[in-house]
């Protein structure tokens, strides 16, 4: 908790960057990109050296960054459908771990490549069985074959018959990776619109947009305000909060400048661990205020503490049905609940780059 505040870490995975575990040519760039990210937008004492960051992160490392390290009480692991990677880069296993291990810290997300068509299904079946997730993780590119392809959420043939297949495998919550472009590929498909259509479409679905706000935000802002069935997780726009405040004002001020206090509701938390460290980003958002201009001129409501807690967990546990209450009190006494209460570890401390990090 931070302030007596829960947080729920929407977003957290264990990569597997290291180049023993790349299928093609396009492994190498995407996981220079993203550590490229993690360092330009990473403060003091929380830079990884490449070396240090290009290699197989084990569930331990994450699990215990997120709750010895940081002020994170629940969160969600993603599988990862990123198949210029041999195991996609976060392999099923590793979420089979995470879940058997420690079932009352995380809940999981599986992940398949909508333009495999059929062999998509299969896979989304096989996980379900495997997994019991809560949620799908799509990426709007592929890079299965060698080449890259791409899709959009409105596609009748590609993307609705797996939705379909989820809603029927008890799934409700759709996360699409947007804002984003994952290298250089054409930016079409990293857009909002065609999840317009997708919610229209399949209205008894969530679609939850990852990365929301850290591209096309007005029209993230419109889109929120007009579909309930549409909330956006802030991973890796948060880390704008700890080392670019002034973009992290305007992302936030524009997205609740349609909406207001609804918009509020639309909005998750999420910080990618190990992608970024979560602590700096928590620390900031829960400073974070708006000057009393942007409040009068913008016509947004102030992010109260109402408001953060709404953002940092609720809005989650509202989103998926979780009792958060219930949740909270399973984990008070668990491993990682008694170690925090002899205080928060530091950086990285309890993976293998301590001592690396600048």
């Amino acid at each position: 908790m931070i302030g007596e505040v829960p947080v729920i870490d929407a977003v957290v995975h264990s990569y597997n960057f290291d180049p023993s575990n790349y299928a093609n040519e396009f492994a190498k760039p995407l996981a220079e990109l993203v550590w490229g990210a993690n360092y330009e937008l990473s403060g003091r004492g929380y830079k990884i050296p490449k070396q240090g960051y290009l290699r197989d992160w084990s569930v331990e490392e994450t699990a215990s960054m997120v709750f010895l390290e940081s002020d994170t009480d629940l969160a969600v692991y993603h599988v990862l459908p990123i198949n210029a990677f041999a195991d996609g880069c976060v392999s099923l296993e590793k979420a089979c771990q995470v879940k058997e291990r420690w079932p009352d810290r995380f809940v999981v997300y599986a992940g398949v490549d909508p333009l495999q068509g059929p062999a998509a299904l299969e896979e989304l079946q096989r996980q379900v069985e495997i997994l019991d997730p809560i949620g799908l993780k799509l990426y709007p590119n592929s890079w299965a074959t060698g080449n890259f392809g791409a899709w959009k959420m409105d596609d009748p043939e590609v993307a609705f018959p797996v939705f379909e297949r989820a809603r029927q495998l008890g799934i409700k919550v759709i996360a699409i990776h947007k804002a984003v472009p994952l290298g250089p590929v054409p930016i079409e498909h990293y857009k909002m619109d065609d999840i317009d259509r997708a919610a229209i479409a399949f209205p008894d679905l969530i679609f939850e947009v990852v990365h929301g706000g850290m591209a096309f935000v007005e029209e993230s802002a419109w889109q929120i305000a007009r579909f309930s069935n549409v909330y956006l997780n802030l991973e890796i726009t948060t880390a704008l909060a700890a080392v670019r405040p002034a973009a992290f004002q305007h992302v936030l001020q524009v997205l609740l400048s349609v909406g207001g206090e609804t918009a509020i509701e639309r909005i998750l938390w999420g910080t990618g661990a190990m992608a970024f460290h979560p602590q700096p980003h928590l620390e900031a958002f829960w400073r974070f205020q708006f000057p009393p201009e942007v409040v009068e001129g913008y016509g947004v409501p102030q992010l109260t503490i109402e408001a953060k807690r709404k953002i940092l967990a609720e809005n989650y546990a509202r989103m998926v049905g979780l009792d958060l209450a219930e949740r909270l009190s399973r984990i008070r006494d668990d491993d990682f609940g008694r170690r925090r209460r002899e205080g928060r570890a530091a950086p990285y401390s309890t993976t293998a780059v301590a001592g690396m990090v600048e």
